[in-house]
Protein backbone atom coordinates (compact mmCIF):
# COMPACT_ATOMS: atom_id res chain seq x y z
CA UNK A 1 0.00 0.00 0.00
CA UNK A 2 1.07 3.56 -0.61
CA UNK A 3 0.56 7.14 0.43
CA UNK A 4 0.73 9.53 -2.52
CA UNK A 5 1.96 13.10 -2.10
CA UNK A 6 1.10 15.95 -4.44
CA UNK A 7 0.29 19.63 -4.72
CA UNK A 8 -3.21 21.09 -4.84
CA UNK A 9 -2.82 21.61 -8.59
CA UNK A 10 -2.22 17.88 -9.09
CA UNK A 11 -4.85 16.57 -6.67
CA UNK A 12 -7.44 15.57 -9.27
CA UNK A 13 -4.94 13.84 -11.53
CA UNK A 14 -3.36 12.01 -8.58
CA UNK A 15 -6.68 10.74 -7.24
CA UNK A 16 -7.71 9.62 -10.73
CA UNK A 17 -4.38 7.91 -11.48
CA UNK A 18 -4.17 6.10 -8.13
CA UNK A 19 -7.80 5.17 -7.53
CA UNK A 20 -7.57 6.74 -4.07
CA UNK A 21 -10.76 7.07 -2.06
CA UNK A 22 -9.24 8.92 0.92
CA UNK A 23 -7.60 12.36 0.85
CA UNK A 24 -5.90 14.53 3.45
CA UNK A 25 -5.68 18.25 2.71
CA UNK A 26 -3.19 20.33 4.72
CA UNK A 27 -3.64 23.90 3.53
CA UNK A 28 -4.40 27.44 4.71
CA UNK A 29 -7.85 27.86 6.24
CA UNK A 30 -10.28 29.27 3.74
CA UNK A 31 -8.51 27.89 0.70
CA UNK A 32 -11.18 26.36 -1.53
CA UNK A 33 -10.46 22.70 -2.20
CA UNK A 34 -12.81 20.66 -4.31
CA UNK A 35 -12.09 17.07 -3.51
CA UNK A 36 -12.39 15.05 -6.71
CA UNK A 37 -14.84 12.22 -7.25
CA UNK A 38 -14.94 9.44 -6.21
CA UNK A 39 -13.75 10.66 -2.78
CA UNK A 40 -16.76 10.98 -0.49
CA UNK A 41 -16.90 13.95 1.91
CA UNK A 42 -16.42 11.73 4.97
CA UNK A 43 -13.21 10.38 3.41
CA UNK A 44 -11.70 13.85 2.99
CA UNK A 45 -9.86 15.31 5.98
CA UNK A 46 -9.29 19.07 5.70
CA UNK A 47 -6.66 20.41 8.11
CA UNK A 48 -6.56 24.20 7.96
CA UNK A 49 -3.12 25.55 8.87
CA UNK A 50 -0.38 27.73 7.50
CA UNK A 51 3.00 26.34 6.54
CA UNK A 52 4.88 27.84 9.47
CA UNK A 53 7.04 26.35 12.18
CA UNK A 54 6.54 28.98 14.92
CA UNK A 55 3.31 30.70 16.01
CA UNK A 56 2.79 34.04 14.26
CA UNK A 57 0.03 36.60 14.71
CA UNK A 58 -2.64 36.22 12.05
CA UNK A 59 -1.57 32.69 11.06
CA UNK A 60 -2.67 29.23 12.11
CA UNK A 61 0.32 27.18 13.25
CA UNK A 62 0.22 23.40 12.99
CA UNK A 63 -1.06 22.16 16.36
CA UNK A 64 -1.67 19.00 18.36
CA UNK A 65 -5.32 18.98 17.28
CA UNK A 66 -4.25 18.85 13.62
CA UNK A 67 -1.89 15.93 14.22
CA UNK A 68 -4.45 14.10 16.36
CA UNK A 69 -7.01 14.43 13.56
CA UNK A 70 -4.47 13.20 11.02
CA UNK A 71 -3.55 10.19 13.16
CA UNK A 72 -7.21 9.28 13.73
CA UNK A 73 -8.03 9.56 10.03
CA UNK A 74 -4.96 7.52 9.05
CA UNK A 75 -5.80 4.84 11.62
CA UNK A 76 -9.35 4.49 10.30
CA UNK A 77 -8.12 4.38 6.68
CA UNK A 78 -5.37 1.87 7.50
CA UNK A 79 -7.64 -0.49 9.43
CA UNK A 80 -10.57 -0.41 7.06
CA UNK A 81 -9.65 0.83 3.62
CA UNK A 82 -5.92 0.62 2.95
CA UNK A 83 -6.10 -2.82 1.34
CA UNK A 84 -8.43 -1.48 -1.35
CA UNK A 85 -7.14 2.02 -2.08
CA UNK A 86 -4.16 4.26 -1.34
CA UNK A 87 -4.19 7.51 0.58
CA UNK A 88 -3.44 10.88 -1.06
CA UNK A 89 -2.04 13.73 1.02
CA UNK A 90 -1.57 17.17 -0.44
CA UNK A 91 -0.83 20.74 0.46
CA UNK A 92 -0.45 23.85 -1.69
CA UNK A 93 2.91 22.91 -3.23
CA UNK A 94 3.44 19.27 -2.21
CA UNK A 95 6.67 20.18 -0.44
CA UNK A 96 6.26 20.76 3.29
CA UNK A 97 2.95 20.00 5.03
CA UNK A 98 2.09 17.05 2.78
CA UNK A 99 5.55 15.47 2.99
CA UNK A 100 5.36 15.79 6.78
CA UNK A 101 1.94 14.10 6.72
CA UNK A 102 3.27 11.26 4.57
CA UNK A 103 6.21 10.78 6.95
CA UNK A 104 3.87 10.83 9.95
CA UNK A 105 1.53 8.36 8.24
CA UNK A 106 4.34 5.90 7.55
CA UNK A 107 5.60 6.16 11.15
CA UNK A 108 2.08 5.70 12.53
CA UNK A 109 1.17 2.59 10.54
CA UNK A 110 4.57 0.92 11.02
CA UNK A 111 5.96 1.62 14.51
CA UNK A 112 9.09 -0.42 13.76
CA UNK A 113 10.03 1.51 10.62
CA UNK A 114 13.39 3.25 10.80
CA UNK A 115 12.82 6.99 10.80
CA UNK A 116 16.16 7.91 9.21
CA UNK A 117 15.72 5.46 6.34
CA UNK A 118 12.19 6.72 5.81
CA UNK A 119 13.30 10.37 5.71
CA UNK A 120 16.08 9.47 3.25
CA UNK A 121 13.52 7.70 1.06
CA UNK A 122 11.32 10.80 1.01
CA UNK A 123 14.33 12.91 -0.02
CA UNK A 124 15.17 10.41 -2.79
CA UNK A 125 11.60 10.43 -4.09
CA UNK A 126 11.23 14.22 -3.89
CA UNK A 127 14.39 16.34 -3.93
CA UNK A 128 12.32 19.42 -2.94
CA UNK A 129 10.69 17.75 0.07
CA UNK A 130 11.09 19.80 3.24
CA UNK A 131 8.71 18.23 5.77
CA UNK A 132 7.23 20.77 8.17
CA UNK A 133 9.27 20.26 11.34
CA UNK A 134 6.50 21.54 13.63
CA UNK A 135 4.11 18.82 12.41
CA UNK A 136 6.86 16.22 12.73
CA UNK A 137 7.80 17.36 16.25
CA UNK A 138 4.22 17.13 17.46
CA UNK A 139 3.77 13.68 15.90
CA UNK A 140 7.08 12.46 17.32
CA UNK A 141 5.77 13.11 20.81
CA UNK A 142 2.35 11.60 20.15
CA UNK A 143 3.83 8.47 18.61
CA UNK A 144 6.46 8.06 21.33
CA UNK A 145 9.37 8.19 18.88
CA UNK A 146 11.63 9.97 21.40
CA UNK A 147 13.01 12.54 19.00
CA UNK A 148 13.93 10.09 16.25
CA UNK A 149 11.41 11.51 13.79
CA UNK A 150 12.72 15.03 14.36
CA UNK A 151 16.35 13.91 14.02
CA UNK A 152 15.57 12.05 10.80
CA UNK A 153 13.94 15.08 9.17
CA UNK A 154 16.71 17.39 10.38
CA UNK A 155 19.28 15.00 8.89
CA UNK A 156 17.91 15.40 5.35
CA UNK A 157 17.86 19.19 5.63
CA UNK A 158 16.00 21.57 3.41
CA UNK A 159 15.09 20.31 -0.04
CA UNK A 160 15.99 22.06 -3.25
CA UNK A 161 14.10 25.22 -4.09
CA UNK A 162 10.95 24.60 -6.09
CA UNK A 163 7.57 26.20 -6.67
CA UNK A 164 5.94 22.77 -6.69
CA UNK A 165 7.20 19.40 -5.49
CA UNK A 166 7.30 16.33 -7.67
CA UNK A 167 4.39 14.00 -6.88
CA UNK A 168 5.57 10.73 -5.37
CA UNK A 169 4.34 7.54 -3.74
CA UNK A 170 5.75 6.29 -0.45
CA UNK A 171 5.36 2.56 0.13
CA UNK A 172 3.82 1.51 3.42
CA UNK A 173 4.13 -1.79 5.25
CA UNK A 174 1.30 -4.26 4.84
Amino acid sequence: MEVHVCSLARLGATVQATGARHVVTLINEGTPVLCPAPVRPENHLFLGMNDIVMPMDGYVAPAEAHVQSLLGFVDEWWRGHAPSSPLVVHCWAGISRSTAAAFITACAVDPQRDEAALAAEIRRLSPAATPNIRLVTIADGMLGRRGRMVEAIQSIGRGRDAYEGDPFALKLAR
